[in-house]
């Protein structure tokens, strides 16, 4: 009877072991995992929306597959959106706890998603160890309306200041001096911009496309010194006169001929493909042009800085960026914040704005990064001098943004000027007063 208790406990003390080699087993196997980059974590799948052309969408997905070489565990998948609507279809989406996990916004959306309370706090993700990147890496300048009271709901992963391009073989065809070669001698003001637009206007083609956008607006303005808004963020424009006279220059331009307005053009024919089929000699955007045009082996480019109207060279110009928020409903927010870290650090910008590139760094290490890889037959300087010198929108002298519905509101009564159904004086009453209904609401 002894000898087979002792057998019995013998057989169990083995079945112990036994238990205890598959759990040792079981553990090794998760460390192994952890070594092979796995480290453990589920795998996971978030959405990142953006606007795009095919080629800025190229680039987009550069820093995608960067992020997901390093973190196999994240798939993203880049889903492209129209630009049509793109603001609209976002917010409803959002409201509706649903819509992407991470996406680009343009900058008078961020004060609606804030105000809205769809959109992810990021302090405290990028104060972490798991961040590529910090939010003091940025130009306090650039965050605009994606910062209030401290808290900060979104990140420029990029900028895109405003300069000239301007179509070399059209200008030498035409017999025109180019805008580099008035720059040089000092002279690239109002009157030159003027002078060559009527010229190229003589020989055939349009001298100008103008398009309606806060960009375009406070970059004209302030090439005269001019202000809508004062380093505070309050109203100016009743009493600066140099910021009446921004807006009646632009009317002028295109009034008289000079410059083409985009919203009257046929539809189909966008500003783009005019200038690659050589219709016009100037076009004023941001580097998100550069791609495209580099693909047209028979177009032929420079940038120049906007023109000046006042006894400096250089002028504030616009600074577009759009900013990435992660959506306050989505279901994997740790692995959102971790791929915008990435995205907006060094190394997905380095990726993103270097050869093909369609926007200018806002991450200061990546600008050496960005020359190597770019054309140094064009003076791509100019993206970067007007970064130093620009302000974002929703910044103080760019305030509007602010407002959630006052840049749609000016942009009516801009457009109302260029199409001819307003004059700039009239323009300029209705905007003074429609500002001041919005700064009554506050």
């Amino acid at each position: 009877m002894k000898n087979n208790v002792s057998i019995l406990i013998l057989l169990l003390s083995f079945a112990v072991f036994l238990l205890s080699a598959c759990s040792s087993d079981s553990t090794g196997s998760s460390n192994t995992e952890s070594n092979n980059g796995n480290s453990g974590e589920e795998n996971v799948k978030i959405t990142f929306q953006a606007w795009g052309n095919p080629a800025e969408l190229d680039v987009y997905q550069r820093a995608v597959d960067g992020f997901m070489d390093e973190n196999p565990n994240i798939q993203v998948e880049l889903l492209p959106a129209p630009g049509e609507q793109y603001e609209q279809k976002l917010m409803t989406s959002l409201q509706g706890s649903s819509g992407p996990d991470v996406f680009y916004a343009y900058e008078p959306t961020m004060a609606k998603m804030i105000e809205s309370g769809v959109v992810e706090p990021l302090n405290d993700f990028f104060e972490s160890d798991q961040s590529y990147s910090k939010l003091e890496d940025f130009p306090e300048g650039l965050y605009g309306p994606a910062e209030k009271d401290g808290i900060y709901y979104g990140v420029a992963p990029d900028v895109n200041p405003m300069v000239i391009y301007y179509n070399k073989k059209v200008f030498s065809e035409a017999g025109v001096k180019s805008p580099q070669e008035y720059y040089d001698e000092g002279n690239w003001n109002w009157d030159s911009f003027e002078e060559v637009t009527n010229q190229l206007v003589e020989a055939g083609k349009k001298g100008f496309i103008l398009e309606n956008w806060w960009a375009h607006w406070y970059s004209w303005i302030w090439s005269n010194g001019g202000l809508i808004f004062d380093e505070e963020g309050k109203l100016v424009l009743h009493e600066n006169e140099k910021g009446q006279e921004g807006i009646k220059f632009m009317e002028k331009l295109v009034s008289e001929g000079k410059a083409v307005y985009a919203g009257s053009l046929p539809q189909g024919q966008g500003v783009d493909a005019m200038f690659m089929s050589n219709q016009v000699g100037m076009i004023s955007g941001g580097r998100w042009f550069t791609p495209q045009f580099d693909q047209n082996a028979n177009l032929e480019y420079d940038y120049i800085y906007m023109p000046s109207n006042t006894d400096k060279t250089q002028n504030p110009v616009g600074l577009p960026v759009a900013y990435m928020a992660v959506n306050q409903s989505s279901k994997n927010k740790d692995a959102a914040m971790k791929f915008i870290s990435y995205y907006v650090g060094q190394q997905g910008q380095e990726a993103r704005t270097g050869e093909g590139g369609s926007a200018m760094p806002s991450h200061p290490a990546a600008d050496e990064a960005t020359l190597a890889t770019t054309d140094s037959s064009k003076h791509l300087q100019y993206f970067f001098d007007a970064r130093d010198n620009g302000f974002t929108h929703g910044s103080n002298l760019a305030f509007d943004a602010q407002y959630p519905g006052l840049s749609a509101d000016l942009a009516e009564e801009m457009d109302l000027m260029f199409l001819g159904k307003q004059d700039a004086e009239t323009t300029i009453t209705k905007v003074i007063d429609i500002i001041k209904k919005y700064e009554a609401a506050q």
